[in-house]
C-alpha cells in the first residue's frame, strides 16, 4: 500500500466550520438530486417495460427495461475515466457541475421520449441514450464527491463527513419511493402505465437546477488547491494525466479498491434498488405495499448511513466493515424465508428496514474507506474506477441477473446468494485495507 503520510496529505489551509458544513450540505444534496434520477428508472421499470419493450411475455418485458438499465452501467467506467481525470485536472467542483448537467439531460430524455406504439424500435433506442448519459454523470459522481466531502474534512471527521454521501442516496430513495407510493396511491394502473410513470422523471428535471445552484456556490477544496501548487512547483505548468499516474503507480490499490466495491455495489442494488420490484414479481406483492417499505426502510438507512460513519472515526473503518459484511452474510437468506412465508404488509416494511439497515452500517462507512486508499493526485480517478467497474456488471445487470436466475431457475432466493458471494470476495478486500492513526 501507499505510505500513510503521502496519502493523507495535510490541508493547506484549515476550513472553518461553517463553510464544511455547507459544503457538506450542498454535495449532499445535489447527490441526492443526483440519484434520485437514477433510481426511479428501477422503480418504475415495470411501467417502462409496457411501454418501450411490447412483448406477449410480462417477464421479457421486464427483462429487456432492466438490460436497458445495465447499459447506463456499462458506460460509468468511461464515466469515471473522463470525469475522474477531469476532477483530477480542473478540480472536484467542476466535475461535480458537470455530473448534475449530465444527469439532468438523461432523465429529461427518458422522461419526454415517446413510446414503442408511437415510432416503433426508436423509442428503446431514445432510452438507451437517455440511460447512456446518466451513466456517464454516475460514473464521475460517487469519485467527485466522495473526494470533496474527504477533503473537505478534519482527519478525526472524515468518515462523519463522508458519510453524508450514502445518507443522501439513501433521501434520493426516500424521495423517489415517496413519489411512487404518492402516485400510485392516486392513479389507476392504466394510468401509471399510460402517463403516470413519466412524472418522477420530469419532477428530477425541475429539481435539478437547485443541485447545480448549489454545487456552482462551493469552494475548491483545499488539499486540491495544495496539490496543484505542489506540481505547478515540481513541473511548471505540465499536469500529469491521471489515470496513467493511477494505473503505473498505484495497481494494488486499484485492485483492493476494486474487490472491496463488490458488496458495496452489490448489496445497495440488490437488497435496496432492486428489492421494491422483486417483491412485486417474486412474492407478488402490490406495487403500493412494495414502495411504501421503500419509503420507511430507507429513513432508517439514512440515520443508520450516518452513525457508522460517525463511529468509523472513532473505532476505525474495518471493524465496522467487517461486522456489516458478517451481518449480511448470515441474515440476508432467512430475511427471504420470512418474506416468503409471512405474507403481509408488516412482513415487507421490517424485512425490508433490516436489509436498509445492514445495507448502512457497511455503506455508510465505504466511501471514506475508498477514498484514503489514493492519494490526493489521484483520488477521483481512482475511487471512480474502483467503485465503477463492479457498477458496469454487477450492479447495473443485477436485476437483470436475478430476473433471469429467478424465472430460469424457479428459485426465491437468488438475491442472497449473489449477495453472499460478493460478500465473500470484499471479505478479502476489507482485511487488506490500509491502516491508519486516527481511522484504526
Amino acid at each position: 500500500m501507499v505510505d500513510v503520510a503521502e496519502k493523507i496529505n495535510v490541508q493547506a489551509q484549515s476550513v472553518p466550520k461553517k463553510k464544511a458544513i455547507k459544503a457538506v450540505a450542498a454535495v449532499s444534496i445535489g447527490n441526492a438530486l443526483e440519484w434520485y434520477d437514477f433510481s426511479v428508472y428501477a422503480f418504475f421499470a415495470i411501467y417502462i417495460s409496457q411501454n418501450f419493450f411490447p412483448s406477449g411475455n410480462s417477464t421479457v418485458q421486464l427483462l429487456s427495461a432492466f438490460l436497458v438499465f445495465g447499459i447506463g452501467f456499462i458506460v460509468r467506467p468511461l464515466g469515471a475515466i473522463v470525469l475522474g481525470s477531469y476532477g483530477d485536472k480542473a478540480g472536484r467542483k467542476s466535475l461535480l457541475t458537470w455530473t448534475t448537467i449530465l444527469m439532468a439531460i438523461g432523465v429529461l430524455v427518458i422522461g419526454l421520449a415517446p413510446t414503442y406504439y408511437a415510432i416503433g424500435i426508436g423509442a428503446p433506442l431514445i432510452i438507451v441514450f437517455g440511460r447512456i448519459l446518466q451513466g456517464i454523470s454516475a460514473g464521475g459522481e460517487l469519485g467527485g464527491a466522495s473526494t470533496f466531502l474527504v477533503e473537505y474534512a478534519s482527519e478525526e471527521n472524515k468518515g462523519k463527513y463522508a458519510a453524508w454521501l450514502q445518507a443522501s442516496m439513501a433521501l434520493s430513495n426516500i424521495l423517489g419511493a415517496l413519489v411512487a407510493t404518492i402516485i400510485t396511491a392516486v392513479l389507476t394502473q392504466e394510468q401509471i402505465v399510460s402517463w403516470g410513470w413519466r412524472i418522477p422523471f420530469l419532477i428530477g428535471v425541475l429539481i435539478a437546477p437547485v443541485g447545480l445552484y448549489l454545487r456552482n456556490a462551493l469552494d475548491e477544496t483545499p488539499q486540491f488547491i495544495k496539490e496543484l501548487n505542489i506540481q505547478k512547483e515540481e513541473k511548471g505548468n505540465k499536469k500529469k494525466l491521471p489515470l496513467l499516474q493511477a494505473i503505473r503507480k498505484y495497481p494494488k490499490e486499484l485492485m483492493v479498491g476494486t474487490c472491496f466495491s463488490i458488496l458495496w455495489v452489490v448489496c445497495v442494488y440488490t437488497l435496496i434498488i432492486f428489492m421494491p420490484t422483486y417483491v412485486q414479481k417474486t412474492f407478488h406483492y402490490s406495487s403500493f405495499e412494495a414502495f411504501i417499505s421503500s419509503l420507511i426502510a430507507n429513513v432508517f438507512m439514512f440515520f443508520g448511513c450516518l452513525l457508522s460513519g460517525l463511529y468509523s472515526d472513532r473505532v476505525g473503518r474495518r471493524r465496522i466493515l467487517l461486522l456489516a459484511a458478517g451481518l449480511q452474510f448470515v441474515s440476508i437468506y432467512p430475511l427471504l424465508l420470512v418474506l416468503q412465508h409471512f405474507h403481509s404488509i408488516i412482513t415487507l416494511i421490517g424485512v425490508q428496514t433490516i436489509f436498509c439497515i445492514l445495507v448502512s452500517i457497511f455503506v455508510g462507512v465505504a466511501p471514506s474507506a475508498l477514498s484514503e486508499i489514493f492519494p490526493t493526485s489521484v483520488r477521483a480517478t481512482g475511487v471512480s474506477l474502483t467503485y465503477n467497474i463492479p457498477n458496469a456488471v454487477l450492479g447495473g445487470f443485477a436485476p437483470a441477473i436475478l430476473t433471469w436466475f429467478t424465472e430460469g431457475l424457479h428459485s426465491s432466493y437468488a438475491p442472497a446468494w449473489y449477495v453472499m458471494l460478493g460478500i465473500v470476495v470484499s471479505f478479502v478486500a476489507i482485511i487488506l485495507l490500509p491502516r491508519y492513526k486516527k481511522a484504526y
